[in-house]
């Protein structure tokens, strides 16, 4: 499963935001995680604090592009649909 990600580095603490609709129309969640985005310290934090909220291991998550940007697109093995929902909320539907 895939899942668009914007996160906030040094946000202060972690945690979720909740869901965004982007200029495009498609959703989006908004995580924030204390670490900076320096060395990719803000990445391997999304990818522990996503593994860990929804009971993964952090082999599980990985960033799939984005790297660098703020949204990225984030690759989760394991994980059934109706968890991610529990865990992360409903998403916005889609705009057309």
């Amino acid at each position: 499963m895939r899942l668009a990600v914007r996160l906030t580095p040094r946000g202060g603490r972690e945690g979720i935001d909740g869901w965004e609709t982007g200029p495009d129309g498609r959703p989006y969640l908004k995580v924030r995680v204390s670490a900076p985005p320096v060395e990719g310290a803000a990445n391997a934090a999304l990818v522990a604090f996503l593994a860990k909220a929804l009971g993964l291991s952090k082999s599980a998550v990985a960033i799939a592009s984005g790297a660098t940007a703020r949204l990225k697109i984030v690759d989760i093995q394991g994980c059934d649909p109706l968890t991610l929902v529990r865990v992360l909320g409903e998403p916005p539907a889609p705009r057309d």
